[in-house]
């Protein structure tokens, strides 16, 4: 059996999982944890986090360790993976069957396409300054003195959605700045930015050739207003797409470093057969 960990850094938070596979496709996860950066020194919460890990799932040696997002500097870690290609893989673990994930991040949200082994066909990504990541709705969000738990229902009893027509996250919120001195609803305000996220989301898909189900993963992939905005937006364009289902998971979030971790058991058992020796350089090996 060989034992692996995949670490995802990402803007808001580090995702570590543990995990044991036999190569013939027993996968099994042994812990996963997620910890908030919230302005604190990732090196930190990297450290902090995999320990956590680490001692919930009651290992003592490790083979690989693979990192991704954000993660490439890690120093106990054996490789890194594209995001892209971790998140993919994970998605897949978690809902076999799927074609494409919609990662949405707390900078920038991506849409990748790939085939029934998790490997990435073709994927499309916002721009920087695109009003449709997870950092722009949390600021909404603080705005209107709402958490993040509330969010998604909030949005789905709106009655009259009030777009936001801006591309530009800071022009984005100079409208909703403007919604709310017009006396528009937090709920109306809050699903028509769903809905302005949503048709960003459509257009990233509707440029990738793919079957099956769309996964939602990342920060947001809880967020059940934006699902169902998500939703209603492809519902819209299904004589031009298709009938596309979107699904996600309690540990959607967990996407990235479980696919750190299989995509490392994958490495490790690829070079051993080629006769080179990994060594995990972690705390516990």
């Amino acid at each position: 059996m060989i034992t692996t960990a995949g670490i995802d850094v990402g803007s808001g938070a580090v995702k570590v999982t543990v995990m044991r596979t036999d190569g013939e496709g027993d996968e099994t996860l042994l812990a996963q944890i997620s910890t908030r950066i919230r302005r604190r020194e990732i090196a930190k919460v990297v450290d902090e986090t995999f320990d956590a890990a680490i001692e919930a799932a009651g290992v003592d040696e490790l083979h690989y360790i693979g990192t991704t997002g954000e993660g490439g500097e890690v120093p106990f870690a054996t490789g890194h993976f594209y995001g892209m290609t971790t998140h993919a893989r994970g998605a897949l673990y978690l809902t076999p069957g799927i074609g494409a994930v919609l990662d949405v991040g707390a900078l920038h949200t991506r849409a990748v396409a790939m085939d029934s082994h998790g490997r990435v066909k073709d994927y499309k990504m916002t721009s920087q300054c695109a009003s449709g990541s997870g950092q722009f709705l949390e600021n909404i969000a603080r705005y209107l003195g709402v958490s993040h738990d509330e969010i998604g229902q909030l949005s789905i009893i709106a009655t009259k959605p009030e777009k936001v027509s801006s591309i530009c996250a800071v022009l984005a919120e100079t409208d909703v700045i403007n919604m709310v001195s017009r006396g528009i609803t937090t709920s109306d305000i809050l699903r028509g930015v769903h809905e302005s996220m949503a048709e960003r989301f459509v257009r990233l898909l509707r440029s990738l050739e793919f079957a099956g189900a769309v996964f939602v993963s990342g920060g947001l992939a809880s967020d059940t207003g934006l699902l169902a905005a998500l939703r209603d937006s492809l519902a819209k364009k299904e004589a031009e797409l298709g009938k596309l289902e979107v699904v996600t998971h309690d540990d959607a979030i967990f996407a990235g470093s479980i696919g750190a971790a299989l995509w490392g058991a994958f490495r490790y058992r690829k070079m051993a057969q080629q006769g080179v020796a990994w060594t995990a350089a972690s705390k516990v090996a």
